[in-house]
């Protein structure tokens, strides 16, 4: 028996097969485009994630058998609202997760302090549910169509099976769910003038969600009767992907965003910490996340500044350095985690004749460092301690950027062996869990390649630029 993995990124969707013992044994990926009509806006038609996901899984139709397929698990980029008429068909554009338009809304709901509570959460402008009331205020018309709302994911397993179905990771994204409860809230969804019959069902990430439609699995080479899983949000899908399960648990993904992830066998939210306090993808779980907005994408902003690629810029840094007097905010989009600032814009201080194009890169390596360092200190402030953690991501090839992070953090940082296949084998997991009533005890870590330790006789300096950086967050957050 085998089983498919699909991950529907930002940029990219990934499709991932594997085994019973869990080797992949076929992948493909293929590119999407994102649409910025105004500043602060971020779309993306739905369209694309099929005909992405029909050209993904042909290409690996082509270089494996795909008539052992039992189960397929699905990952996505979390808070999109995609918008669904009574036919079924799209409304709009998918407004994304890094879109920031809804910031007016997101703190009109935020003041109402049934969402904190219900949700442990900030509503913060990238969520769902100020989206949805953004589209209320200014699309009244379109509001007005609305029959469902749906997640990426979940629009895609809409078009997979015909059947409108969440799960619990994804929708704790939303500002709709009851976190503890893991359903969803009646008060919340009225408080932005919709109903439960404008949501999806709910399944565990482990659950069966669905079957795959048969004219799909004939057209694909895939027998009758294949499973879908719930699947998870494209964090909890990583952490399942790279066994981050249980408590203690953690890794540091250096992705478009940065995410420090830790897992939990309790619910402990601290909203005011801008922690995001969620469902895990799996039952009786949760996880915590410190989220920021521009991790690599910090680093390809000064690609495209020195029209230098971000390979270039990060080759030849030499042993981790002290950071110089120049300092980099990487607020380009606002940020998260720990100040739910939208209007906050990226910064450099400190430049010389003498700067170059090395030196700001190892400003924008430190800068993103730091502001993981921030993420550190709201997860300490909830009573959670990361002792050690996985690099996982793009960015997590630089091996001078990983010491940086690991050095800033004080903690020992695990490189594994295999490809980044992070959330597309976290959601072929749950598809297995799916298909054959297995748990988390599939979900293993993966052979580690290297560890990187902090330096010890850098911490200090490090310790000490980070204090100048957030000193000159309070100074300039209101410029």
């Amino acid at each position: 028996m085998t089983y498919l993995g699909i991950d529907l990124g930002t940029s990219s969707l990934k499709a991932i097969l594997i085994s019973e013992d869990q080797r992949v044994l076929a992948e493909h990926s293929v590119p999407l485009t994102v649409s910025r009509p105004h500043a602060g806006w971020s779309e993306q038609d739905p369209a694309q994630w099929m005909e992405a996901t029909q050209t993904a899984i042909r290409a690996i139709g082509a270089t494996a058998d795909m008539s052992g397929v039992r189960g397929i698990g699905m990952s996505g980029h979390m808070h999109g609202a995609t918008l669904i008429d009574a036919s079924g068909e799209v409304l709009r554009p998918c407004i994304l997760w890094n879109d920031t338009r809804s910031a007016t809304e997101a703190a009109a709901l935020d003041n109402n302090p049934e969402f904190r509570a219900l949700t442990g959460n900030i509503v913060f402008p990238g969520f769902t549910a100020p989206k949805v009331a953004w589209v209320r205020n200014n699309e009244p018309g379109l509001f007005g169509k609305i029959a469902k709302v749906l997640l990426p994911k979940d629009y895609l397993r809409f078009v997979l099976t015909g059947d409108y179905v969440a799960e619990m990771s994804d929708a704790a994204g939303t500002s709709w769910l009851d976190v503890d409860k893991r359903d969803w809230s009646d008060e919340l969804l009225t408080a932005t003038g919709l109903t439960r019959d404008h949501m999806p069902r709910l399944v565990e990430g482990s659950e069966v969600s669905g079957m795959l439609r048969d004219d799909l699995a004939q057209a694909w080479g895939l027998p009758k009767g294949v499973v879908i899983a719930g699947g998870g949000g494209d964090n909890a899908a990583s952490a399942i992907g790279v066994g981050v399960v249980k408590k203690g648990d953690a890794f540091v993904s250096l992705g478009t965003s940065g995410v420090l992830f830790a897992a939990s066998d309790a619910y402990q939210p601290d909203a005011a910490s801008a922690v995001h306090t969620f469902c895990h993808a799996v039952p009786d779980t949760w996880h915590q996340m410190g989220v920021i907005l521009a991790a690599t994408d910090a680093l390809q902003w000064l690609s495209r500044l020195t029209g230098q690629t971000a390979a270039e810029l990060t080759a030849d840094l030499g042993a981790l350095q002290a950071p110089s007097q120049t300092l980099f905010l990487p607020y380009l989009g606002g940020e998260r985690t720990p100040h739910n600032n939208a209007a906050m814009r990226g910064q450099f201080l400190h430049l010389d004749h003498a700067t170059d194009a090395k030196q700001a890169a190892r400003a924008v390596l430190e800068g993103v460092a730091f502001a993981f360092a921030d993420c550190q200190a709201a997860l300490r402030s909830t009573g959670t301690e990361i002792d050690g953690a996985l690099a996982m991501g793009g960015g997590a090839k630089s091996e001078y950027w990983l010491h940086v992070i690991a050095t800033t953090l004080g903690i020992p940082l695990r490189v594994p062996e295999a490809g980044d296949f992070g959330a597309a084998l976290g959601a072929a997991r749950l598809g297995m869990m799916a298909a054959t009533g297995a748990g988390v005890e599939i979900a293993t870590m993966p052979p580690i390649a290297k560890t990187i330790d902090p330096d010890t006789r850098l911490q200090s300096a490090f310790a000490q630029a980070h204090d100048r950086y957030r000193t000159a967050y309070k100074v300039l957050k209101d410029i």
